[in-house]
C-alpha cells in the first residue's frame, strides 16, 4: 500500500450537493488520499439535538423533521434521485422519526448519542454516492466498527490501542482498490452502543484513523477557511494565514480560542509524527496552514489568540509564603467539581487563574 492522506471535511464542506462536489474534486486530485472523514452536513446536527432532546411535542418534532428532510432530499435531487440511495435515506429519517418519539417517552443519553450519529451517517452515504456517480470506486464504511470508545455519552474517550488493531484489520486492506468514506465524531463502545467524541471530534476521528492506518503521510483538515490565521480576521482584517506552524503552537492556538483545529487534533499527530494540513475547501487554491513537528521559521511571534467569557479569579493569603502544597489545595478543589483551569500566574503571595464561564 502506497501512502495515504486522510481529508476530513466539515459540515460547511458538506451542506450540499455542490458543495460535495467541491470536496470530491480536492479528494481525486490527490491519488493518495483514500480515506475520507466527513461531518454531519452543515445545520443536521443542531436539528437531531433538538429530537433527541425528548422534550418536543409532536407538532415540533414534524418540524425539525421537515428541515432535515429539505437538507438531506436537496441533495438526493441534485444526485438525480437514485433508487438505492433514496431508499437508504429515506429508511434513516423514519428511524430518526421513530426514536424522536421514543425519546419523549424515554429518553437517556446513550439514546441521544444514537439519534445524533445519523447526520454523518447520512452525509457520507451520500458523498459516497457523489464519488460513485463521478466514476470513482468509493465504498462507504461504518467508522463504528473501528472507533472503539469508553460509554461516556456525548463526550466518549477513544481505546487508542483498539481503534489501531481494528483499523488495520478493517479499513486499510480496502485502500488499495476503493477510496474509503467513514464517519466522524462517532465510536461505539464495547457492547455496540453508539456513541459521540462531542462537538469537534470529527477532527479528532481522522487523526486516529490517520494514526492507526500504516503509511499515513498527511491529515488534511478542510473547512471553510483557508488556514490557521495570525488572529481572529473578523476582529482584524490584516490577519492572514500562517503557512506553517508547530505542532506546540497550534495545540496552544487550539486550546486558546482558535476554532479551526479540534484541540484533541494534535495529539494523534504528534505521536505518529503526521503533518496536518489545514485549508478551504472552497478555495483550495488559496492553499493552506501546515502544522508539523518543526519548522523552518521562528518568527518573533506567531499568533493571537481570543477566548471570550472567562472568568478571572485572584487568589490572596500570607499563608502561600513558604507554604507546601497550598496550590495542591486548590487544583483540588476545581478537580472535585470537574473545572478545567486555563491559565495560571503564581506569586509568593496570590494566585490568579482563568476558567470558563458556562453561565452556572
Amino acid at each position: 500500500m502506497n501512502q495515504v492522506c486522510v481529508a476530513k471535511f466539515g459540515g460547511t464542506s458538506v451542506a450540499n450537493y455542490q458543495a460535495m462536489c467541491n470536496c470530491a474534486k480536492i479528494v481525486t486530485n490527490n491519488p493518495n488520499t483514500k480515506l475520507v472523514v466527513l461531518s454531519a452536513s452543515a445545520g443536521v446536527t443542531n436539528l437531531l439535538v433538538e429530537l433527541a432532546s425528548g422534550t418536543l411535542d409532536q407538532a415540533s418534532i414534524e418540524q425539525r423533521m421537515e428541515k432535515l428532510s429539505a437538507i438531506e432530499n436537496s441533495i438526493l435531487n441534485d444526485l438525480g434521485r437514485p433508487a438505492a440511495i433514496t431508499e437508504e435515506i429515506e429508511k434513516l429519517l423514519h428511524e430518526i422519526r421513530d426514536l424522536a418519539n421514543h425519546a419523549i417517552q424515554e429518553h437517556d443519553d446513550a439514546l441521544t448519542d444514537r439519534i445524533v450519529s445519523f447526520g454523518e451517517i447520512m452525509s457520507t452515504k451520500l458523498f459516497t454516492e457523489v464519488l460513485n456517480s463521478l466514476g470513482y470506486k468509493a465504498k462507504w464504511f461504518d467508522v463504528r466498527k473501528v472507533m472503539r470508545t469508553d460509554s461516556v455519552f456525548s463526550k466518549a474517550a477513544p481505546i487508542i490501542e483498539v481503534i489501531g488493531n481494528c483499523a488495520k484489520e478493517q479499513i486499510a486492506p480496502l485502500l488499495d482498490d476503493y477510496i474509503v468514506v467513514t464517519q466522524g465524531f462517532i465510536g461505539s463502545n464495547a457492547i455496540g452502543q453508539t456513541t459521540t467524541l462531542g462537538r469537534g471530534g470529527s477532527d479528532y476521528s481522522a487523526a486516529l484513523l490517520g494514526e492507526a492506518i500504516p503509511g499515513c503521510a498527511a491529515i488534511e483538515i478542510w473547512t471553510d477557511v483557508p488556514g490557521i490565521y495570525t488572529t481572529d480576521p473578523r476582529l482584524v482584517p490584516e490577519a492572514h494565514a500562517i503557512p506553517e506552524i508547530t505542532f506546540s503552537e497550534a495545540a496552544e492556538m487550539a486550546t486558546f480560542g482558535a476554532k479551526v483545529l479540534h484541540p484533541a487534533t494534535i495529539f494523534p499527530a504528534v505521536r505518529k509524527n503526521i503533518p496536518v494540513f489545514v485549508g478551504s475547501s472552497k478555495e483550495p487554491e488559496k492553499g493552506g496552514t501546515w502544522v508539523r513537528k518543526e519548522t523552518n521559521s521562528k518568527p518573533t511571534f506567531r499568533a493571537v489568540a481570543l477566548r471570550k467569557n472567562q472568568i478571572l479569579l485572584t487568589l490572596q493569603s500570607p499563608n502561600m509564603i513558604g507554604a507546601c502544597g497550598f496550590l495542591a489545595n486548590i487544583f483540588s478543589i476545581f478537580a472535585k467539581y470537574g473545572i478545567s483551569v486555563d491559565l495560571i500566574t503564581t506569586s509568593e503571595v496570590s494566585v490568579a487563574l482563568t476558567i470558563d464561564y458556562t453561565g452556572s
